[in-house]
């Protein structure tokens, strides 16, 4: 099999030996795809922006406000983008707040700032994400090729790259000294902050990288199917890697983002950004299992969090009040999650070389089910639903 190979999809068109649904089991199965769930988040969004405006009025409505939204999600959404990418291929990173402090202290310390200082901020920049890639290696590397289960890999992560930023800066905050660094992330364009501006182009980039290349198609299929995948000749372990080193790469936008926000790094940065990029993924539509998720979900999700705090905090509600919201919305997302697919039609597939009993979401002449994922990560679910959305 070529590397190319993918994931064949749940919908035919008609003339290929099924049925053609009727309108309106068609209007049916598209409202309950990742378009109507996408609608179903907008409206979610709106309505929270309408509870914010009768709670708040004014206060709510201003543009400051808004922008100040904005900065505030565009921080945590820059990870959970890379956290969509890791949930759908079928893993977890529980490192990613971690990673942030990381990178965020490595890329001040005094020899990265002289260097800096020296030659031009850009060093900064680039520190940070090489961290952060290198941190995801790390944790791709021990998840595929050690078959460890992601879940411990990447918890161990979290406690050592949180210990290793307190050990380098000692446990003291290090200010960002270079003015042309915080002068260039700290702007705007045409009134837009610079910060929200890298959001919507690493959020950009990763929908075209999901939906539009071949790595986006064997993400769904990893995640939907290990097994499947490695028979379709898709090199599950080198791409589990990939998924981590791009999870970990964006955790180094992230911290570069938040130097320039806070204009400190620190070990402190990134505390429980594993939770909230987990939460806003999985609100914003992705399966916690693998194998289906929307990047503009996930942007959603983050909008929904963030404005939710938002109001809490104008209305004077306290932290510990938002965190309980954050937790049953959290339960809810699930378990709408749970029932949807449940509902979701599962139409038997015919690929060459495979039978019309093929596993739903598998690659061409693969089947599901096993125990075994032979060449998959640890943990790897055969057998589950993938299918990269329209």
């Amino acid at each position: 099999m070529s590397e190319g190979a993918t994931a064949t999809t749940r919908d035919e068109p008609p003339g290929s030996g099924q049925a053609a649904p009727a309108g309106g089991s068609h209007r049916g199965s598209l409202m309950s795809g990742p378009l109507g769930r996408n609608l179903g988040l907008v409206i979610a969004l709106v309505i929270l922006c309408v509870v914010g405006l009768i709670t708040a009025g004014d206060r709510f409505a201003d543009v400051d406000n808004l922008l100040t939204i904005l900065r505030l999600a565009s921080v945590i959404g820059v990870v959970s983008v890379g956290m969509t990418f890791v949930i759908i291929g079928g893993g977890i990173d529980l490192s990613v707040g971690a990673l942030v402090a990381l990178s965020s202290v490595w890329a001040t310390t005094l020899a990265t700032q002289a260097l800096a200082e020296e030659f031009h901020w850009t060093v900064m920049v680039v520190t940070a994400l090489l961290v952060g890639a290198g941190a995801g290696l790390v944790n791709g590397v021990v998840i595929a090729y050690g078959k460890l289960v992601a879940f411990i890999a990447t918890l161990a992560m979290l406690a050592a790259a949180r210990g290793l930023a307190e050990i380098i800066a000692n446990r003291r905050t290090q200010i960002v000294q270079d003015r042309a660094f915080l002068e260039f992330f700290s702007g705007d364009v045409l009134g837009v902050p610079t910060l929200v501006i890298i959001f919507a182009l690493v959020a950009a980039a990763g929908w075209v990288l999901l939906n539009r290349t071949t790595f986006g198609r064997h993400t769904f299929a990893v995640g939907g199917n290990a097994e499947a995948a490695r028979l379709a000749g898709i090199r599950v372990q080198r791409h589990t890697v990939k998924l981590y080193v791009l999870s970990g790469l964006t955790c180094g936008i992230a911290a570069v983002m938040i130097m320039a926000r806070t204009t400190t790094g620190s070990s402190t940065h990134g505390t429980l950004y594993e939770l909230d990029a987990i939460a806003a993924v999985v609100i914003g539509g992705t399966l916690l299992l693998g194998g289906r998720g929307t990047i503009v979900g996930t942007v959603v999700g983050v909008l929904i969090f963030t404005t939710l705090s938002n109001v809490f905090t104008l209305n004077n509600l306290s932290s510990s009040a938002q965190a309980v919201a954050k937790g049953v919305i959290i339960v809810l997302a699930v378990l709408l999650q749970m029932r949807l697919a449940n509902r979701e039609p599962r139409t038997p597939t015919k690929a060459a070389g495979g039978t019309a009993g093929s596993t739903d979401g598998a690659p061409a002449g693969a089947s599901g089910g096993g125990s075994a994922v032979p060449g998959a990560p640890a943990g790897a679910r055969p057998g589950g639903a993938g299918t990269p959305p329209t």
